[in-house]
């Protein structure tokens, strides 16, 4: 066999996944599923002093550190739900949960095994910080699949009906994920993290859907532009 005809049976029998940007997306969106898990870990406070009104904690904002990275998650979602539809979205939201399930089921492992002797205080750093990750996870694992699925289904669903834009999709579908996604994740996961009491907790649900929310407005042209970027690759023919 000539070395030419090797190449063209490779080509043949082969995809060329350069075409697909699919696949990319897909592992950002399990980065960023995973990393916004251990992230979430650390209960953050923005601002000093106290405001109340009644039992409900006004000021200072209480977030936890996966708000940074997380809104990203819902960007991706959009994107994938929009240009590949429900079916392809939820394929990408069950390897999230799967990445995250891992994630924790190997912290929980690495803490239970036996330190080795002068490391006693890295090892109880470890599972100080990550000791909650599998409550964060499972709190993410109830949340994202709920939020992500109904994301991914009133953008696929709205599209269908062609009488909307894409910007009516896109915030009406994250503010019904969002709302539910955040308000299952601190119930689940707000103890982990050192949230306590009812004017916390309502802080930490209101303030973590309205940052949400923010900066998915925010990266708003940012996803149209991926959004055109991406239906211009798939619709191209393949070589």
């Amino acid at each position: 066999m000539s070395l030419e005809t090797g190449r063209q049976t490779q080509t043949a029998t082969h995809l060329d996944l350069r075409r697909s940007p699919y696949e990319l997306l897909l592992a950002a969106f399990c980065v960023v599923i995973v990393i916004s898990n251990v992230a979430a870990t650390k209960a953050v406070s923005i601002g000093s002093g106290e405001l109340s009104l009644g039992p409900i904690q006004i000021w200072p904002l209480i977030l936890d550190g996966g708000a940074v990275l997380f809104p990203l998650a819902y960007v991706l979602g959009d994107v994938l739900a929009e240009v590949y539809g429900f079916a392809a979205s939820r394929r990408a939201i069950i390897a999230g949960l799967v990445a995250s399930a891992l994630a924790a089921l190997t912290f929980w492992v690495v803490a239970a095994l036996p330190t080795m002797a002068g490391n006693e205080a890295r090892a109880e750093a470890f599972t100080m910080t990550l000791g909650p990750v599998p409550q964060i996870v499972l709190a993410s694992l109830v949340a994202f699949a709920a939020g992500q699925l109904l994301n991914a289904f009133v953008v696929s669903r709205m599209k269908q009906r062609a009488n909307s834009g894409l910007f009516t999709r896109l915030m009406a579908s994250s503010l019904v994920g969002q709302i539910v996604d955040t308000f299952l994740f601190c119930a689940i996961a707000a103890s982990a993290i050192g949230i306590v009491g009812f004017g916390s907790f309502l802080n930490y649900f209101v303030v973590g859907v309205l940052f949400k929310l923010t900066v998915e407005f925010c990266f708003l042209p940012v996803t149209f532009w991926v959004i055109a970027q991406v239906q211009s690759r798939e619709s191209r023919p393949a070589k």
